[in-house]
């Protein structure tokens, strides 16, 4: 296990998992420039690491995360334990465009910014319990950055609801309207994001990393540009000494041996 100190961010890897927990329990894991900092610090550090197959996100406490931190919003500022990288819109990116993949540990509550995150990610595992919302507009805000995460999972009309009347949703519901895929007891929330990361950590690592290239570059195009494009992935994906040991693995009955290239 190796691990890495930052002030309101806990980093610990174990396993070829990078475990990343919001950790200002006392103010709910409340989003400012400091966590936001350090998060996008760890992300860079797990990129780099070979050994990291996948990204655990989760938050201390009772909470996952309350929002936006409105003391910093108001110009409280907090001490940078690392030299500043981005920003919150910068955070949205690197989680969605991260070729490893981020799993959202839904511990309790994610609103606001805190439901960015989960939307963000990959894949979102929720306790029963939890409540995702966006309650910014009860305090004379919109969730203005959140909103285009949001749309890629929430149908607009739900969307715009959600919005505009502050709505908090239920864990099931959020399973519903695809913000999460799955919610479980709190008990039972361990062994579910588990499932996940040692179901990733069984396949080609150059896999996952291609296929989640291809999946954010072409995210956002058209089917007449999407299509070339990956064309041309799935070609480099054919070339790689994976795809080349898994199709000779299939065809001999056995289980693949991945090495990554």
């Amino acid at each position: 296990m190796t691990a890495r100190a930052y002030t309101v961010v806990q980093a610990a890897s174990v396993g070829g998992v990078l475990r990343l927990t919001l950790n200002n329990p006392w103010r709910k894991n409340a989003i400012g420039p400091v966590m936001v900092n350090e998060l996008l610090h760890a992300l860079e550090a797990g990129a780099a690491d070979e050994a990291v197959r996948c990204v655990v996100l989760t938050g201390a406490g009772d909470a996952f995360c309350a929002g936006g931190d409105f003391a910093q919003m108001a110009g409280a500022e907090g001490s940078q334990a690392v030299e500043p990288k981005g920003d919150y819109a910068d955070l949205l990116l690197a989680l969605a465009n991260s070729s490893k993949p981020i799993v959202a540990r839904v511990n309790g509550h994610a609103l606001g910014g805190g439901l960015g995150l989960v939307a963000a990610s990959h894949f979102a595992v929720a306790a029963r319990g939890a409540k995702l919302g966006t309650p910014e507009i009860n305090v004379g805000l919109f969730p203005m950055m959140i909103m285009a995460v949001l749309q890629r999972h929430v149908s607009r009309r739900k969307l715009l609801e959600m919005m505009l009347l502050g709505q908090r949703l239920d864990a099931e519901e959020a399973v519903r309207c695809g913000l999460l895929n799955r919610a479980v007891e709190p008990d039972a929330l361990d062994a579910a994001v588990d499932e996940v990361t040692s179901t990733i950590a069984g396949k080609s690592p150059i896999a996952v990393r291609l296929g989640l290239e291809a999946f954010a570059a072409q995210d956002d195009l058209d089917l007449e540009s999407a299509l070339p494009l990956l064309r041309e992935r799935l070609a480099g994906c054919l070339a790689t000494d994976d795809a080349r040991e898994g199709l000779m693995a299939f065809l001999e009955k056995r289980q693949p041996r991945w090495s990554g290239k």
